[in-house]
């Protein structure tokens, strides 16, 4: 070791110690939960007046495939895994899983005898699960301590995969679902099996039962839990909060209303200020609302045929170009899609947001979003995909039993009366993402596919209630209400930041201050700790001196 390197080292370690004894003396409320291995941060403390302990942050990257993955712990063991608030089970794919999708990825060591798995029924009680693009995966259901941006759940019921058909990507070795638990197959199968994020909630464990996504194309996004990040948002009171409405249950599952879906009331359309009123495909059980999905699992946006022809009918020489419903219009259009909800607030998508690319056979047309899809049994008519969340910064809050129902904050990037971007903004997007499609558009018209309206999947003799609050599928009450419909505090709920400042002395003696977001972790995946002398967690120098660059700046942690 050089003589530099001994003074450096000896630096680092004399400032971890004094900031060891700032912990120690600080009345600030930090989090219980260890701090993760790189820049993330507290800003303010929790304003909920019950005693819980925490709420943490993640970056989130984007695959291969265009879905967004978090990098998260099962056992001790790093994992990533895809963000999916479309479905509610977590699962990985195992060391049992020898199908070609499976092998491609680091997979979860079953010959590990990890200390804190924990056999359900002897590792006999059935896994599976199959997504609407008709693959799935199986295996069988176990227990094991999960963190994920710093927050720790032990004997959280996961899937364990032995057999798959799903294509994994960019070392994603399984799927973290958001949903309600409703929705889950663990829950159905297992006792006491919440999904994650239900059991943070039920348990209490986070400051306030919600969580946020900062979603970008090319750079690194956050994922927070219990907390907001607000290095995004700069003006909480800007969020605009929408109620998720209920449904009828599935068969005689129960024999009450409850929430299944993070979906909400569309109330209108428009392109270019051409304003639509959606028809839902199932007014009655729904009060004649079109029903809209936010799913950050979905690569795209899907609408119901009698609303995405309307749509396409306010781009000039737009045309239907395949039966799968997809829509292609000129490359130079400049049209604005917007989407309100609830009480009227609009979001805009400008042609980077919503155009796919360009025909390779036809370089002058581009496919697009929305496509068209057939009737849903479940109501729902709208699918809003990361194409929509990109454009938004999204808060997604569990709800309160008897006080508060689930709400999706959304919290607009792109102002609704900016200019409309010029064609080379959007030529060079597309350059720059190399989004050629590799097809040749059909010569001639296709017409319309007519679909037969399949029965309602839900209980309607059961109904459901918009507004209602179901009393013990939410939060747990102990929770104080801060956005309830009838009046919204957002900017008491707790926050942190994805940002961190680096202080740099030139060689003119001046302090430089940079702004960064954090970016993921380097960490070995798939391997248990002191297996192949590799630790399940590693950082780089660089990392390693940001991340003990701690200031404390007007009672806000940055590191």
């Amino acid at each position: 070791m050089n003589r530099l390197a001994k003074v450096v080292l000896l630096l680092v370690l004399n400032f971890a110690l004094q900031f060891k004894n700032v912990l120690a003396a600080s009345t600030y409320n930090l989090p219980s939960t260890p701090l993760q291995d790189g820049p993330a941060l507290l800003a303010g403390q929790a304003s909920n007046s019950t005693a819980l302990n925490a709420f943490g942050i993640s970056s989130v990257s984007i695959a291969g495939d265009g879905t967004y993955y978090v990098v998260l712990q099962a056992g001790q063991i790093s994992f990533r895994a895809a963000l999916d608030t479309g479905s509610a089970d977590f699962w990985l794919t195992s060391t049992e899983c020898t199908n070609s999708t499976c092998m491609s990825v680091p997979r979860y060591p079953l010959t590990y005898a990890s200390p804190t798995f924990v056999s359900i029924n002897n590792n006999e009680t059935a896994f599976a699960v199959n997504y609407a693009d008709g693959t799935g995966a199986s295996g069988f259901v176990a227990r094991e301590t999960v963190e994920v941006a710093n927050v720790t759940v032990a004997n959280q019921a996961f899937g364990v995969v032995t057999s798959s058909n799903i294509t994994l990507v960019s070392e994603v070795s399984g799927i973290l679902g958001l949903g309600f638990s409703r929705q889950s197959e663990i829950s159905a199968r297992a006792a006491s099996a919440t999904p994650f994020f239900s059991t943070l909630a039920q348990q209490g464990i986070l400051d306030y039962p919600i969580f946020g996504l900062s979603l970008t194309r090319n750079a690194t996004g956050t994922f927070t839990l219990g907390a907001i990040d607000v290095s995004v948002v700069q003006n909480v009171s800007q969020v605009i909060w929408n109620e998720v409405v209920s449904f009828s249950p599935v068969g005689t599952q129960t024999n009450t209303s409850g929430y299944f879906y993070w979906a909400i009331r569309m109330s209108s359309f428009a392109v270019n200020g051409t304003q639509y009123t959606p028809q839902p495909t199932y007014p009655g059980p729904n009060d004649n609302s079109s029903i809209a999905l936010l799913d950050v699992g979905t690569t795209g946006l899907y609408g119901p045929y009698q609303d995405v022809i309307r749509l396409y009918s306010s781009f000039p020489s737009s045309r239907l170009v395949d039966e799968s419903g997809q829509w292609a219009v000129p490359c130079d259009s400049s049209a604005i899609i917007s989407f309100s909800f609830g009480d009227g607030a609009t979001f805009v998508l400008e042609p980077t947001d919503y155009i796919i690319g360009p025909a390779e056979g036809n370089p002058d047309l581009c496919l697009s979003w929305p496509k068209a899809a057939p009737p849903s049994t479940d109501g729902v008519d709208w699918l809003l995909g990361t194409p929509f969340l990109r454009t938004v910064y999204s808060i997604w809050s569990y709800g309160i039993d008897y006080q508060e129902p689930p709400m999706i904050g959304l919290y607009p990037y792109n102002n609704a009366s900016a200019p409309v971007q010029p064609f080379s903004v959007v030529e060079s997007s597309l350059s720059s993402e190399s989004a050629t499609v590799a097809t040749t558009l059909p010569n001639f018209v296709l017409s319309t596919p007519t679909y037969t309206t399949p029965p309602y999947a839900f209980n309607t003799s059961v109904p459901a209630v918009y507004g209602e609050i179901v009393q013990s599928e939410l939060a747990t009450s102990t929770y104080s209400p801060l956005i309830g419909t009838l009046a919204v505090n957002a900017t008491a709920l707790p926050q942190v930041t994805g940002a961190y400042t680096l202080f740099v002395t030139n060689s003119n003696g001046a302090v430089v201050t940079s702004t960064y977001h954090i970016s993921q972790p380097l960490v070995t995946l798939g391997v248990p700790p002191g297996w192949n002398s590799a630790a399940s967690r590693s950082i780089s120098g660089v990392g390693l001196a940001i991340s003990i660059l701690i200031t404390l700046v007007a009672g806000t942690w940055i590191i």
